[in-house]
């Protein structure tokens, strides 16, 4: 009589691949870190236009990057040369962002307009569910709604959001935004090949788009001082920077799902860095945002850990 053969057992993690996959989610984590000096530091940068802004601040970022290629022995100009696919991706990514976003805010009320931009975490939460690997849990979809809603206590600045027709033009760009940012988030981790320095020419590229939409849209208002000048230089060396090659690090090679969640941190330590700066008042909504956004993150990386 033949036996049926006993069930293997299945196969355990590797530690190694545990242990890189950890690294690349903290170096994804940073990015989330520079974003939260994002508003700190744009207030300090004076009445420079938002185009010219984003032009100066992604040319000094990428400036930045082809010097530590250049440091590390590599060639600069490699980082523009990638195939049309990976360069429709890149600067469509972080130029169509920002396009889509100074457009919203244009055209609808800041507080409306940011808010619905800022459904790209949620929404790379959900699009990692089709990413070949990748399982979405339910711990994963409680933690980015619960983290939303933290996040839209901040932005709403406890006012009544109002969505009126007349702004829907301002509405659909920011839509735009959500959907190009978590886009290129989630299809970076498909283009895992193409290396984290391409974000370098993406920058370079979505410096000289911004250029010309300023040349267009906007006048010329340069910093006044030193310290706006030190604000600009600030925001190209971190969140226009080197945030780009960290969220790069981390969406191809982290716990995209965590790393969604945990964004939503960003408008709450921005917030807390311009109270310390004495430019905002703390009050009791922002602790109700924190636990929030701290409650939505545990379900995340508990949804994570099951894995």
């Amino acid at each position: 009589m033949s036996r049926t053969p006993a069930p293997t057992a299945a196969a355990a993690p590797d530690p190694a691949q545990a242990r890189a996959r950890l690294r690349a989610t903290l170096i994804g984590g940073l990015a989330v870190a520079l974003w939260s000096a994002l508003a700190l530091l744009t207030v300090l940068s004076g009445q420079v236009p938002p185009f010219q802004l984003t032009a100066m601040c992604l040319a000094i970022g990428g400036a930045a990057g082809a010097a530590l290629s250049a440091l590390r022995g590599g060639d600069p100009l490699a980082a523009l040369r990638q195939r049309p696919a990976a360069l429709a991706l890149g600067i469509g990514g972080i130029f169509g962002y920002h396009f889509f976003y100074f457009t919203a805010l244009r055209n609808a009320p800041a507080a409306e307009a940011g808010l619905i931009a800022y459904l790209w975490p949620l929404l790379i939460v959900l699009f990692s569910g089709l990413l070949p690997g990748e399982r979405l849990r339910a711990a994963h979809l409680a933690g980015a709604a619960t983290a939303l809603a933290g996040a839209a206590l901040i932005i709403s600045q406890g006012g009544t959001l109002r969505f009126a027709p007349e702004h829907a033009a301002g509405f659909a760009a920011a839509g735009a935004c959500a959907l190009i940012w978590s886009g290129y988030s989630v299809l970076s981790r498909v283009a895992g090949h193409v290396p984290t320095d391409a974000v370098t020419g993406f920058c370079l590229a979505g410096a000289a788009l911004s250029a010309l939409c300023h040349l267009a849209l906007e006048r010329t208002v340069w910093p006044q001082d030193a310290v706006q000048w030190a604000a600009t230089v600030g925001l190209g060396l971190g969140p226009l920077g080197l945030a780009f090659h960290a969220w790069d690090v981390g969406v191809k090679r982290g716990d995209i799902q965590l790393l969604g969640v945990a964004a939503y941190a960003a408008p709450l330590a921005s917030t807390l860095a311009l109270a310390a700066a004495g430019l905002a008042e703390l009050t009791p909504r922002l602790l109700l945002a924190a636990a929030l956004i701290a409650g939505g993150a545990a379900l995340a990386a508990m949804g994570s850990r099951r894995r």
